[in-house]
């Protein structure tokens, strides 16, 4: 093997040309000089993969012995390695952003996610460009980069078509190929795409078999493929990161099928076969301890009994769903393995970013939204059974119980966002590299964490940790390459401190021992009370005896505990913790959270064919009032279609024309839709058009009474009886002219909701409803500026 010529400390490589001789002619035979050759990384580096699943539990996998058939994952595992300690952060964005840069999550700014981003550095959802993501310190050594799915990391004041993209995957994330979505989740059926930069829209629909996942590792295959053919001589780093399996949990009708009847036993039945077959794989120990179900989850056997077979229906449709991922997940193995190269690859099979999601209350959700709202009490019981044959499908967006998520964090306790106990952040990880793994099929259990990723990728390649990146000095990488435990089950862990927070639920291992407390209960959104930071009561556990935490030893070991609390304030002031912020609606408010807006003022000018706006960039109409005014031209056979639409099926608002008659529609959760219709249809003609929702006031999400105008004069009213206070989607946008992704009245799609007269501009007004009914379109846009 050749020596490394190039000085890998400082990115990009600077270029240093050897002093020579010059000649006069090219001619002359003396003129020589080295020929050009592709940056490439030290000889040895192998492709690396990463595969990141999504709110997938530690129990919930049959690679480490949970109901859900991941044959991909197994047949990696026979391969590779089992790694049954392997930690996230227990939230999503910041499991991903220290996967990512090899550094704590606060460290990034990421302690919580972006939608909850405040001003404290280590909350506040930018990554200091003293830590460099792994992605571009790969690709400034001769990689080929690309990222497939999931980007949860950009902040939410640039999170719009416009950008700044210094947070995006090909922005500034070090990735030359993005093909995905920007945020927490997506409509599997109807995802709000991005190739880079630019929106584009998915190539079939749902009645057509579109399914999100499938179309990720249709581009994922072909993009690999296709680097193969044009540059075998240089490795690749892919990223791939489906949103499944968070929810909403849509898989097509035949993965369902296969589970029919296997959940009917219930969570608690299941938790016992689960635990159960992880002794026979070995991927717990022999004397590991089933722990306890705590009282907030309810018993299966306290369970509605009219309910049960919703509640076992939402389990089948998981497990098809978590199925059908490891499946597609399959066809990228199996094409790496075509072209050659999956020997020569690094996989990391990273089963979930966190623990199982208990977010959809302990009855499940219809559409999970509900409970994002504080309105989960509209998904009546009789509401769930008449909509239980739809989970799954393109008119649900729905999510399973807490029990379910209880169960697929067997054997621990607790779940996604109780960053303490284990069950938030152990995810069972697989690791395949034939060439550095001699005992395929083994199983490692040294502590590891997600910022150990990138050290042992650098380690892997031969690439050093940069020194300086783009001219930035670069602070420490945090985590430890795993790649000694590569070969050896028996080498003493090397990662053996790592603090843990999410939302107040915070935790500290330390050689074998760690100390947690649960500060607040995952699906308890809105309203909990909670009680002060001081109060909350810490447990202790002795890892070298107790693999999942069911023996709390504080009572014993005061002294242990008191050690292990002080060293936890020591690295949560060393890394950006402090200060605690358990808030969660005052976080949604950019105001109170003290993050920028992109808009600012109560005026927003919109032009016809801007779209994919989220609702971080636009004003926001929740819980005031409002108005909307559209400059328009209608052809003389009248006129159809969107003037402005936020959100989508299952939540949102639109002012629009159908049949000619201009209409307010507020959907609320997809559960009701409130209609007012004008009494005549808009006349040809250059118009003014408006439509003012005046809120009742008196607290959240109440109703208000709808008006609207055709140039200044009355031509309709109604009521909408209710609104939704906090969030209308996490994945649809607003359009003007059109809409994207689902509809929000059922009087269209999407397909036919391109307004067929000409729009001038739309302007959204809000706050006071004591507003002009009629203003010239000179003197509206005189004041609009002016707001702005």
């Amino acid at each position: 093997m050749r020596p490394d010529a190039h000085a890998r400390t400082m990115l990009p490589i600077p270029d240093r040309q050897a002093p020579g001789l010059t000649t006069y002619d090219a001619k002359d035979p003396d003129t020589s000089y080295p020929p050009i050759e592709p940056l490439l990384p030290p000889e040895g580096a192998p492709n690396v993969l990463v595969i990141l699943l999504d709110d997938v539990g530690f129990g919930a996998s049959s690679a480490f012995g949970g109901p859900c058939a991941t044959p991909t994952a197994e047949r990696l595992a026979a391969g590779g390695l089992r790694f049954n300690r392997f930690h996230t952060t227990a939230l999503c964005a910041p499991t991903r952003q220290a996967l990512l840069t090899g550094r704590n999550h606060h460290s990034v700014g990421m302690g919580s996610i972006t939608e909850t981003a405040t001003s404290a550095p280590g909350n506040s959802s930018l990554r200091p460009n003293t830590k460099a993501p792994l992605a571009e310190t790969l690709r400034l050594n001769g990689y080929s980069t690309a990222q497939f799915g999931k980007c949860h990391e950009v902040p939410v004041w640039q999170s719009s078509p416009l950008g700044p993209f210094d947070a995006w995957p090909t922005g500034g994330g070090g990735f030359e190929t993005f093909y995905g979505f920007i945020g927490g989740e997506s409509n599997q059926w109807d995802p709000a795409l991005y190739s880079g930069t630019t929106p584009v829209e998915p190539p079939a629909t749902a009645e057509e078999g579109y399914h999100l996942t499938e179309d990720l590792l249709d581009h994922a295959c072909a993009w690999v493929s296709q680097q193969k053919a044009l540059m075998p001589d240089k490795p690749f780093f892919v990223y791939l990161a489906p949103g499944a399996t968070h929810a909403p949990h849509h898989v097509p009708a035949e993965w369902i099928a296969k589970y029919r009847g296997a959940f009917d036993d219930g969570w608690d039945v299941q938790r016992e076969r689960t635990f159960a077959r992880q002794k026979e794989l070995g991927v717990v120990p022999p004397d590991a301890e089933l722990t306890a179900r705590h009282e907030e989850i309810p018993a299966w056997d306290d369970m509605d009994e009219a309910l049960k077979p919703v509640l076992a229906r939402q389990m089948e449709v998981y497990a098809g769903f978590l199925e059908h991922t490891d499946h597609q997940v399959g066809r990228l193995i199996d094409t790496l393995e075509d072209l050659g190269v999956l020997d020569d690859t690094l996989v990391y099979y990273i089963v979930g970013d966190n623990g199982a999601s208990a977010e959809g209350t302990v009855h499940g959700a219809f559409n999970e939204m509900a409970n994002f709202n504080g309105m989960a009490a509209l998904e009546t019981p009789e509401f769930m059974r008449a909509t239980m044959d739809v989970l799954g499908s393109p008119a649900s967006y729905n999510h399973y119980a807490v029990g379910w998520a209880w169960a697929m964090d067997t054997p621990y306790q607790w779940t996604k966002q109780v960053a303490s106990h284990w069950g938030g952040t152990r995810n069972g990880t697989i690791v395949h590299w034939p060439r550095r793994i001699a005992e395929p099929g083994g199983v490692r259990s040294q502590f590891a964490h997600v910022i150990d990723v990138a050290p042992t990728v650098l380690e892997a390649a031969g690439i050093p940790e940069p020194t300086a990146v783009n001219g930035v000095l670069q602070s420490p990488i945090e985590g430890t390459s795993m790649l000694y435990a590569f070969a050896d089950a028996e080498t003493p862990e090397r990662h053996d401190l790592q603090y843990f927070e999410m939302f107040g639920n915070r935790g500290i291992y330390f050689r074998g021992w760690s100390a947690v407390t649960k500060h607040r209960t995952p699906w308890a959104l809105v309203g909990a009370d909670l009680v002060p930071f001081d109060d909350d009561r810490w447990e202790l556990y002795d890892g070298s005896r107790d693999f999942s935490q069911a023996r709390d030893l504080a009572a014993e070991h005061p002294d242990v505990l008191a050690r292990l609390q002080r060293l936890w304030l020591i690295e949560a002031a060393k890394y950006g913790v402090l200060p605690l912020d358990d808030r969660t609606a005052e976080r949604l408010v950019p105001e109170l959270a003290g993050r920028p807006a992109l808009i600012r003022g109560d005026s927003q000018q919109f032009f016809a064919g801007m779209g994919r706006l989220s609702e971080n960039s636009v004003l926001n109409v929740k819980n005031k009032s409002f108005s909307v005014t559209a400059e328009v031209d209608v052809p003389a056979d009248g006129a159809n279609g969107v003037l402005i639409a936020q959100g989508g099926r299952f939540g949102g608002w639109s002012v629009h024309t159908t049949g000619g008659r201009l209409t307010f529609t507020y959907n609320v959760l997809g559960i009701h839709q409130y209609d007012v219709v004008a009494d005549a249809p808009v006349p040809a003609g250059h118009h003014q058009l408006r439509a003012e929702f005046t809120y009742d006031g008196g607290g959240l999400g109440r109703g208000g009474d709808v008006t609207l105008f055709h140039d200044g004069s009355k031509v309709g009213r109604g009521r909408v009886e209710a609104t939704q206070p906090l969030v209308f989607s996490a994945d649809e946008t607003t359009d003007v002219g059109y809409e994207s992704g689902t509809s929000v009245s059922s009087a269209y799609d999407a397909r036919t909701s391109r307004f067929t007269g000409r729009i001038e501009w739309v302007q959204l007004d809000v706050g006071s409803d004591d507003h002009d009914h009629f203003v010239s379109p000179e003197e509206r846009l005189r004041v609009a500026m002016a707001r702005q």
